[in-house]
This record gives C-alpha cells, structure tokens and sequence, in this order.
C-alpha cells in the first residue's frame, strides 16, 4: 500500500519530537542495529560475491529525492527498432547478505525501512543500504540486471535478469531531471523515460489501474501557525514508478510461468470503501460522477490542487488488504493485483523490502533454467506473514504520525465549529462516526445525540485535540 511521507518544513518541534519518541516505543520501532549486525556488515562491505558479467558500459543513472543515499534502482533506456530496451539495475542484497547470517536475521526482524519526519528506521545497516550494496555514482557495484524489451504501444514483450558488475554515472534528483526535460537538454535515455513511462500510463488507464501519485505533506509554520501543504508528484516521478511497476509485472508472469513465487495480491474492494471514498469527495467538493470508477476518478484528480491531493491521500484505503501470495509448482487461482489489474510482484526495492530478496533471486533462477536456491524455497512460505506484519507496523506508524499531525493543526481551535461531511458511521451506534473538514485537511471522531447523516455537509465543534494522543474529536452541532 502506498504511504503518506510527513516532512516539517523547519526543525521537528519539540512537542513532536516527544510524540514521536512515544510512538515509536508503542509500535516497537526498532532503534539502532545490535553490534554484531553492525559488525557483520562491515565484514560483509569488504567481501561481496561478484559476478562474471561486466556491464559497466551501460550508462546507468539514478533518479531519487535529493537526501536518499539508499539507492536500489539504476536506469538506462535506449531505442530498439520501432520499441525499446529497457535496462533496470537493481541492488544485489544477497551478494552481501548470506542467509541465516546476523545481518539476514535483523532483516527478517524489520521488513521493510520505515520512515518518520524525525528520522528514518532502515531494513539493512547503513554500512550496507547507504554505502557498499547502493548504487550510488562512480562504483561498480553487484547488481539484478533487469533487461526488458518493450514494444511501441507501450507492452512489455521479453525479459531477462542476470548478475552483472553495473557503475551508476550520476545520482540525479527528480526535480533536476523535470527540469532538463521540460528544457529539451535532458539525454536521450531520459527523453526515453519520458516516453515509455507516457505509454505505460496509457496502457494503465486502459486496463483500469491504479496508481497513486501519493502527495508528500509537509507542515509549514507561519506567524507562529502550522498549516498542512501538499507537495504533487513530478511528472517524472510517476514515469519513473511505472518502469518499476513494468518490472514487477514482468517478475510476477516470470515466476507465474515458473509455477514458483510470491506474489503481491489485492481483492477487489468491496462496496464500503467506495461508499467512504465518495462521501470524502463530497466534503471536498471534487465531483464523482455515477458510474464512473475507482481508476477513472483518481484519473481526474490533480495533486496540485489541495483538496484533490487530501483526495488521494485518502484513496490509500484503496490498497488496504494487500498481502503476499507464496506458492510452488501451482499458480494461485486468483493472482491478481485488484489495483494494477495484473499479476505483480516486488522485485525492485531489496535495500528497503525484504520480500524483493526472495524474489530476485526467484527471478534470477528462472531466466538461468537452474533451480530456485534451496534456502529460498525453504524459507519463502515465511515471508508472506513477516511482510504482511511489518505492513501492518508501517500502516499503523504512518496513520499514527498522520493523526499527530492533525491533531497539532488544530490544537489551538478547541471550542471552535468547523463545516464538514460525515464520511463514515459506526454499524455499532449509528451516533458515532468521521467527519472530514472542508477546509482543513483532517479527519477525526464525532459523536451526535442522533443518527449521523452519512455523506451529509455538518457543522462540527472540536472537542479534543491531543497531540500525545494523536486524537481529534468533534461532536456534532444540532
């Protein structure tokens, strides 16, 4: 599922600070790596399995946010008669982790990288995700090399995925690359990305997909107030994620036709969450036509625009009841991804994943015709639990610094009435619900001596506001 990334646009304050500390111990966030993890890794940076294949002639870059040292993903994109060739190097985790190693434990503790305002909770140590096994400029470093053949309407055609010896030539950021494109002076193989990240959005909406272009929030103090700002997707950042979601598709009909893997999977939603989702829409004023789909509707909406990114914020629940799908020698009866509309696996983020080390090296086997590495097939029923309980960690971490957040917005207004629209009510007690506010982005509980009108405009009066608590309350004005 995708998720909402909170950045202050000054220092954390301190009344944050605490609360993030406090959520942290809650939720068990692990603090830093024990010493025999740490001193593994080192040992493990100075002695990595390296490949045969050199493919240090491909001219790869990388494409991040500025700070981001962890670096999976290295792209080069170049013509190949009327389509393309697609070359996608990913982080070779497992050329510096062994299983069953200290490393390989702690990793199968974490799950995933989490990430908070204050600081950031990595999957890997940083001797590892930000040093020896990322792909950063001017390093020959072990890498997946993903070779995809890609079509002139945008359909990927082949795939291949080898060990090689990749060299990053430049960490680009996305807002230098938007940049360049938009003047014309961006190299060839970006003009590419361009390209082929337009035709995979086209074939996309044509499936019926989605893919969120997830706002970051940032919270901005002015004359001693905060208020929340979203900051929309770069184009380019949306072109980027589709050769990553090309990459996963490929992986998943790769292991389907290999009868071994795991799988990213979503049910269809049921009818709730579109109930919710339209009545969110309603308190923001965005119009959802009868008839019209979930893909269609997020289609229309522009992350520019505040209220429509508060939108697509919301629409994360879209992508609640995501899990791991793991399987041998029989393809599940039901392998797709209800949002992608495809068959799909996570193969591309290794440093900040733990699953796309299993599946790597799935994919690895397969295109080789060799068999699936023992310890993976011993081990890989485990990872669809560890992955969907770590999920859970981050959900929660996520709704938990999302509701401090809120609750910081409007701690100062308690007593005051706010216009909103109830979007959700308890089956339970009918008196008891969501309201979302019009003109702030928050959401929180509200109470009424009578029914609530669900999906009706409110008035509401804050009651509560707890940044501790990470609470917002209303009751409803009759």
């Amino acid at each position: 599922m995708p998720l909402q990334k909170v950045h202050f646009a000054e220092e954390v304050p301190e009344v944050f600070r605490a609360s993030l500390q406090a959520i942290r111990r809650e939720l068990e966030v692990p603090a830093e790596f024990p010493a025999e993890v740490v001193e593994a890794a080192v040992r493990a940076a100075a002695n990595p399995r390296l490949p045969e294949l050199d493919r240090t002639d491909i001219e790869f870059v990388t494409i991040d946010p500025p700070d981001s040292m962890d670096l999976d993903q290295a792209l080069h994109i170049e013509r190949a008669g009327d389509g393309f060739t697609v070359h996608y190097a990913i982080a070779d985790v497992a050329a510096w982790v062994q299983p069953g190693d200290p490393i390989d434990v702690e990793a199968r503790k974490r799950g995933e990288t989490l990430y908070a305002p204050d600081k950031r909770t990595p999957l890997h140590p940083p001797e590892l995700s930000e040093g020896a096994a990322s792909l950063l400029p001017d390093k020959v470093v072990p890498a997946l090399l993903w070779t995809l053949q890609v079509d002139s309407s945008g359909e990927g055609t082949e795939v291949d995925v080898r060990r090689a010896l990749v060299r990053s030539r430049a960490k680009l950021n996305y807002a230098g690359v938007q940049k360049d494109l938009d003047a014309g002076t961006a190299p060839e193989s970006l003009q590419l990305l361009r390209e082929v990240g337009l035709l995979r959005e086209q074939r996309e909406r044509e499936r019926g997909g989605v893919n969120l272009p997830i706002p970051d929030q940032e919270v901005v103090t002015s004359n001693g107030e905060w208020t929340l700002e979203f900051r929309a997707q770069l184009p380019v950042e949306g072109w980027n994620a589709q050769i990553s979601l090309l990459t996963g598709m490929a992986a998943a009909h790769l292991m389907m036709n290999g009868k071994i893997g795991i799988l990213r999977t979503l049910p269809d939603s049921q009818d709730g969450v579109r109930h919710r989702l339209e009545n969110t829409a309603k308190a923001l004023s965005i119009p959802w036509p009868d008839g019209m789909s979930y893909a269609e509707f997020i289609h229309t909406l522009d992350a520019k625009i505040p209220a429509h990114a508060a939108m697509l914020a919301a629409c994360t629940v879209l992508f609640r009841g995501a899990g791991y799908t793991a399987f041998a020698d029989t393809v599940p009866e039901q392998p797709e991804h209800a949002a992608m509309k495809a068959p799909y696996a996570h193969v591309t983020a290794p440093l900040r994943r733990l699953v796309d080390r299993w599946t790597g090296e799935i994919c690895l086997a397969l295109c080789a015709g060799e068999e699936v590495p023992a310890w993976v097939r011993e081990s890989m029923n485990d990872l669809p639990k560890i992955m969907e309980e770590c999920d859970r960690k981050a959900n929660a971490y996520e709704r938990a610094i999302v509701g401090m957040v809120e609750a910081g917005l409007v701690a100062d207004q308690v007593g005051q009435e706010f216009d909103g629209v109830i979007t959700d009510v308890d089956e339970r007690d009918s008196r008891r619900g969501i309201v979302v506010l019009s003109d702030v982005a928050v959401e929180g509980r509200v109470t009424g001596d009578n029914p609530l009108p669900l999906g009706q405009p409110v008035r509401v009066r804050l009651t509560e506001a707890d940044i501790a608590k990470r609470l917002v309350a209303f009751s409803l004005v009759q």
